[in-house]
């Protein structure tokens, strides 16, 4: 590697770090804090099951390709972030800095990509290709469940990118199955 990409990564890693840290400063606010609690809690698997559900339910036999094409996408994302987690090691935020501000917590110990997103993405997306409809909540969900790992001090910005990216080509790749 170069000495002018090693600069620019030095200095990519501090912009974004810098900015974790600041956004993480926006859960001293008690709403600002409990709101983007409560969606990274629904983004954990809450909100996209029960949506999963409520596609079966409502659908019943037209849903069942939705929801086996979340079920399978999600499952894939799983078998990703986890296993990239564990080659980057990449420790959380708050692990590493101590003036960012942690208001949640972490599902595990590792923070790139950051799996909330990615699952947010892959099932928001197939969601919104069955069901155009759905894109009016959707879309503002995903966006926030992205915001709330920075939000509360669990992820660089850098991990969201990287798993709503991830997130959005786990989509692509899983319309050559269907």
């Amino acid at each position: 590697m170069t000495s002018k990409m090693r600069l620019y990564l030095h200095r990519m890693q501090a912009v974004d770090s810098a900015v974790c840290v600041t956004v993480s400063h926006t859960s001293q606010y008690r709403v600002i804090r409990d709101v983007f609690r409560v969606v990274s809690r629904l983004g954990d698997g809450v909100f996209w099951y029960t949506l999963m559900a409520a596609i079966l339910v409502i659908q019943q036999t037209d849903g069942i390709q939705p929801f086996l094409h979340m079920a399978l996408a999600g499952a894939t994302g799983t078998l990703v972030y986890k296993w990239l987690k564990l080659k980057t090691l990449r420790p959380r935020p708050y692990q590493v800095r101590q003036d960012v501000w942690v208001a949640g917590k972490a599902l595990d110990h590792f923070s790139f990509p950051s799996g909330h997103t990615l699952h947010a993405v892959v099932f928001g997306l197939i969601a919104i290709t069955y069901y155009p409809m759905l894109s009016i909540i959707l879309i503002p969900f995903m966006m926030m469940v992205a915001m709330s790992r920075v939000i509360l001090g669990l992820h660089y910005p850098s991990d969201v990118v990287a798993g709503a990216t991830i997130g959005y080509f786990i989509v692509l790749l899983s319309y050559q199955f269907v």
